[in-house]
């Protein structure tokens, strides 16, 4: 046997962890990258007010899932989740304002759907939430479908998914319905919970944290059909390849980090895990950060900072929150969800 073909039968049976740390050259930064590293921050594009995805807690500090992963990116960057210049956005301006450039990321329950995809200029980052449209009622109201909206007044925001949404499930269905349309969605809130519409429509995560919110939640009711899917992603510009594999692969690093059992509390034990996945994941070996222009602590900064998506999740959605909306299909691809990560390696 020559030396060659005995090295390459060693490799083939070693195609786990390399004994050697890979050296890939950090990567020169792009526009976006030089940009954040110059300014400082990162400019991240959010809510005007949305119930556990992205409002100012009574301290005026952002808080909910689209805040955290506007942090867990600056923790990647920056090493620093408190880098960050936020920017709140109606449903509206938010697609102007990163397609000009005066955001680095939008990270604002947005649906990535084929058009705002195609025509405005964007790449939609990985899936962080699978949502669908439902109704908001009165509980005294006591309807318990959406067929019985039929006729009643529905309020909603505009430059959303929701308007086309109800034109045609109503038009599929035969059901009339009058719109109520406000530009921002906590106008909409607010003119439901006056008795200005009969229902409330909008991703049904959002509606859950909104009824979550009220003074008195007993008194509505989240109708349990659904009209879409709406996968929301961050978005970033296109033309930057760079920025835009930085935000995927921060999303899908949460994701892989739950799965590995890492997580804000455990963080700095994992870093001798003897785990060949864990280990890469927090940069101890491997060069996962300097292929995207970043640290190798890249990963290890962003769950410091935010711990890990199942933490997120309970933390604004789930058990530990007001909402305790159940995961479904934002649980685990290995407990029956949809959140996976492509293999970090």
């Amino acid at each position: 046997m020559t030396r060659r073909l005995a090295a390459l039968l060693i490799a083939a049976a070693c195609l786990g962890e390399p004994a050697i740390a890979q050296t890939v050259q950090p990567a020169a930064p792009g526009p976006t990258l030089s940009a954040v590293r110059g300014r400082g921050a990162v400019a991240c594009g959010i809510s005007t007010g949305d119930p556990a995805w992205s409002q100012p807690d009574s301290r005026g500090e952002w808080q909910g899932m689209d805040a955290d992963f506007c942090r867990a990116v600056a923790a990647a960057v920056l090493g620093d989740p408190a880098r960050v210049a936020w920017n709140p956005l109606t449903g509206q301006n938010r697609f102007p304002t990163l397609a000009s450039g005066q955001i680095d990321v939008l990270s604002r329950t947005t649906t990535w759907t084929f058009l705002r995809d195609v025509t405005n200029g964007l790449n939609f980052a990985a899936p962080n939430f699978f949502d669908g449209q439902g109704f908001l009622v009165r509980s005294n109201a006591n309807i318990t479908s959406i067929r019985q909206l039929d006729g009643a007044s529905i309020c909603f925001t505009s430059a959303s998914t929701h308007e086309l949404n109800l034109q045609d499930w109503s038009r599929n269905q035969n059901i009339r319905f009058t719109p109520v349309i406000f530009a921002d969605k906590d106008e909409a809130r607010r003119a439901y919970e006056s008795g200005r519409c009969d229902s409330y429509t909008g991703d049904a995560s959002q509606l859950a944290a909104v009824r979550a919110a009220f003074p008195n939640p007993d008194e509505h009711v989240l109708l349990p059909e659904r009209i879409s899917k709406e996968p929301y992603a961050a978005a970033v510009r296109h033309g930057d390849d760079q920025w835009f594999d930085i935000v995927r692969w921060v999303a899908f690093g949460l994701i892989e980090a739950e799965e590995q059992g890492v997580t804000r509390a455990n963080v700095d034990q994992m870093l001798t895990s003897q785990s060949p996945a864990t280990r890469r994941l927090l940069g101890v070996s491997g060069d996962l950060g300097p292929a995207l222009g970043l640290d190798r602590r890249w990963m290890y900064n962003a769950i410091k900072a935010v711990g890990n998506y199942g933490e997120i999740y309970d933390r604004h959605l789930g058990a530990n929150s007001p909402v305790h909306l159940p995961r479904g299909l934002n649980d685990l691809w290995s407990r029956g969800g949809m959140m996976f990560s492509p293999p970090m390696r």
